[in-house]
């Protein structure tokens, strides 16, 4: 279909820089930043490599749903932008599986060392009976 090729095509967007404190507590640069959640507050480092790969990834997510819009406004056929609607959905899939992934690697491991395991896993089921159908 060349609606996918297109769409595939597009430039992408950068974001805009994001505010973050740095941390050396390793030889490699670590990013902290804050999640609230609830009444929680809990830091989680997450490399800068890990950062550019999920932005990078929404960015093109977002490009694609760009390229969606532009494609009911021009009024594509309805299976062609299903078909568009199907990929950004497995994209989107596909990042929550890198964020879950490197949540279970890194911040419930740190959980684990610092003994605060139990809030940690209680805010990931929190965060997952929200994300599962």
């Amino acid at each position: 279909m060349n609606g996918s090729n297109r769409l595939a095509k597009e430039s992408l967007p950068t974001s805009p820089p994001t505010e973050h404190s740095h941390s050396h507590e390793t030889d490699h640069e670590h990013i902290d930043h804050i999640h609230e959640q609830a009444d929680s507050l809990h830091a989680h480092i997450h490399s800068e490599e890990s950062l550019r790969r999920i932005v990078n990834r929404l960015s093109r997510i977002e490009g694609h749903i760009r390229g969606i819009k532009t494609m009911v406004q021009q009024s594509s056929p309805c299976p062609d932008v299903l078909l568009q609607i199907a990929a950004v959905r497995g994209a989107l899939d596909r990042v929550a599986r890198i964020v879950l992934d490197e949540h279970l690697t890194e911040c419930i491991a740190r959980a684990a060392k610092q003994g605060n395991m139990e809030t940690e896993i209680e805010q990931l089921k929190a965060a997952l009976d929200r994300f599962l159908p």
